[in-house]
């Protein structure tokens, strides 16, 4: 699969290099599946209240921001440094990354920024969206899966 720059959801670019189109929360959102928003509550419990916040169209997107990607300070820091993202820094990996609370997604930084650095976007969107599909049935699937929820076939992606 190939995709053209233009054909490629900026809003989904997430500074940090988790790419949004991997997200859960947003492909719950995307696809307003209740029964995936009511799975992802417990985890999110923090941040939603109810399934009706269990939304996102993207980190970088003008409409719904989850509330964690809302206040990020490494989109802060990319912003204040009038970069696209972390791959584009001199200093990464920089505090922010370094103490991200998270281990698998901190991993996930680690992995993704020195792709996209190297290979440029259109190649790490590629690859992120490889990535996470099912290698058996071809359904997406979203970061931290460990089955396809499709065709039940154990993934170990991150």
């Amino acid at each position: 699969m190939t995709l053209k720059m233009e054909n490629i959801n900026k809003d989904l670019l997430a500074p940090c290099g988790l790419y949004c189109g991997a997200c859960a929360i947003f492909i719950a959102h995307r696809d307003n599946n209740e029964k995936f928003k009511k799975a992802l509550l417990p985890v999110y419990k923090m941040f939603a209240k109810s399934i009706d916040d269990i939304a996102c169209t993207g980190c970088l997107s003008e409409g719904i921001v989850f509330p964690v990607c809302q206040s990020c300070p490494i989109k802060k820091c990319t912003n204040k440094r009038e970069l696209e993202g972390c791959f584009e820094c001199d200093d990464w990996p920089c505090k922010y990354i370094t103490n991200f609370p998270i281990q698998k997604a901190k991993n996930v930084m680690m992995r993704t920024i020195p792709t996209w650095r190297e290979m440029g976007t259109q190649k790490f969107v590629e690859l992120e969206e490889e990535r996470y599909r099912c290698p058996e049935c071809g359904n997406q699937l979203f970061r931290g899966v460990r089955k396809c929820n499709k065709c039940d076939t154990t993934v170990e992606l991150d």
